[in-house]
């Protein structure tokens, strides 16, 4: 997704990705496959969503992903190595 160049996200924004990582790594570690790990996290984040802002609302932040995956952002993410489950 688009970084923060400018410092306009909210302050908690760092402390909610650092929050939502660890929970990733936890699930990681308990062997649930990534694709239930991420959408578990997309239902979640979509329900959310839901009871925070209305339908165009949110259809504006699926557009912004899509534009953001679009435009090979998440390349990086696919080039680094996935992180090895913990025995």
């Amino acid at each position: 997704m688009q970084q923060d160049p400018a410092g306009m996200a909210p302050e908690d924004l760092s402390h909610a990705g650092s929050v939502v990582d660890k929970a990733i790594e936890y699930m990681i570690e308990q062997r649930i496959a990534p694709i239930s790990i991420a959408s578990a996290l997309l239902g979640g984040a979509l329900g959310l969503l839901a009871r925070s802002m209305d339908d165009r609302a949110v259809a504006g932040v699926l557009r912004n992903a899509l534009a953001s995956v679009e435009a090979g952002e998440l390349a990086e993410a696919r080039e680094a190595p996935p992180p090895k489950p913990q025995a």
